[in-house]
């Protein structure tokens, strides 16, 4: 039901159609400027524009036994088919359950790391630690909570150029393999941005993520 090939496709056009936006405005920052939590509209409104059903900051499955609303981790980003609603643990079997909600196992669980080797202040001091260290905490999330059938990591770097990433996701992934991390091949796009800040190349990497 799942294919990462078509999210990632999605993915590519909205960035690209985004990118677009910014040339014509001739804005000074650019979509690299973006912080992550900033780029997360940008990223729905692509998938929405593909057919996908959105839904944000949803709490895991596993947490969502917790009988209060802040408790608990939340994924980025939850999919579901023909746009469809997610289904809410709360309204399951009763009038506010809609009749074509997708339960938990049934949705594409996707969470969303951007990294820029560039930012406003200049080089990222911090780009390395941001890449290797905090994407093993998401992949592990998702790996582990055994009410999640479908997921994938989202890497999104703007570089200099493509042989940085080549480079950089390949230390990463070597890194996640050696942890026995359960990362598939991922499903990669490349497209060039406009250099504001030293990134001219924006690659966005769908790594599909299975059970431990």
């Amino acid at each position: 039901m799942w294919s990462p090939a078509d999210i990632a496709d999605a993915i590519e056009q909205g960035i690209r159609r985004r990118c677009a936006d910014f040339d014509v405005e001739q804005a000074v920052a650019g979509i690299d400027a973006l912080d992550e939590v900033a780029l997360h509209p940008v990223l729905a409104t692509a998938l929405e524009d593909a057919g996908y059903g959105v839904a944000r900051e949803q709490r895991y499955p596993a947490d969502r036994r917790r009988r209060r609303e802040t408790e608990g981790e939340r994924c980025d980003l939850v999919l579901t088919p023909d746009g469809r609603p997610l289904r809410a643990t709360e309204a399951r079997a009763t009038l506010f359950d809609p009749p074509d909600a997708v339960d938990t196992d049934d949705a594409f669980w996707l969470e969303v790391k951007a990294v820029a080797q560039f930012t406003e202040e200049g080089p990222n001091g911090n780009y390395s630690a941001q890449l290797l260290s905090t994407v093993h905490h998401d992949v592990t999330k998702l790996s582990k909570d055994r009410d999640i059938l479908h997921a994938g990591l989202l890497i999104v770097l703007f570089v200099a150029g493509e042989p940085v990433a080549d480079h950089d996701l390949g230390i990463w992934q070597d890194r996640c393999l050696a942890k026995g991390l359960p990362i598939a091949a991922p499903s990669r796009r490349v497209l060039p941005i406009t250099d504001r800040l030293g990134n001219r190349v924006c690659v966005a990497a769908l790594y599909p993520v299975r059970h431990l």
